[in-house]
């Protein structure tokens, strides 16, 4: 096989150029970072199964800020995520949290869904309403277990007054 053509050379270096380009920019606005002028406010759950650093925090669906960190009460042994969310918003002392999923095979995001209470939570307050997230394996586990169970002939329970059935 011959040398490659200057035309080849360039044409390869000018694609990954621009790969390169398009990354550059995927990484530095894809939205992932935490709200710089934003307050941190904790919440406490009993499973996050899925919401990694940097996952959404949406209220109606719109994005108000980022996931920054989790770790584990050593006492309660619960999942403590905080979180940077937009300054500007007045959120409830009473508002909600729950781990949600975009979609089937989506990643998991944060949901506040706002109370009604006069207060407003502070920076570094702390929502103590909150709901984790559903194991999706769990639920197709148990369905399939309750879909065997009906399959199953229904065997007749024995009352003392009938007597066993013969065998076979």
């Amino acid at each position: 096989m011959k040398g490659r053509s200057a035309l080849e050379v360039l044409t390869g270096a000018s694609v990954l150029l621009v790969a390169a380009v398009f990354l550059f920019y995927a990484v530095a606005h894809g939205g992932r970072g935490a709200q710089p002028d934003g307050m941190t406010l904790t919440a406490q759950f009993d499973r996050i199964d899925g919401l990694v650093n940097g996952a959404d925090v949406r209220i109606a669906g719109v994005k108000v800020g980022s996931v920054t960190g989790s770790s584990i009460d050593p006492t309660s042994f619960n999942a403590v995520v905080s979180m940077r969310v937009d300054r500007s918003l007045r959120l409830p002392n009473d508002s909600s949290a729950e781990v949600s999923s975009d979609g089937l095979l989506g990643g998991k995001y944060l949901s506040i869904v706002p109370g009604g209470a006069d207060r407003a939570l502070a920076d570094g307050g702390r929502i103590t309403e909150t709901q984790g997230s559903v194991s999706l394996e769990s639920l197709l586990g148990r369905f399939i277990f309750s879909v065997t169970q009906m399959n199953q002939p229904a065997t007749p329970i024995p009352t003392p007054d009938t007597p066993p059935a013969p065998a076979r």
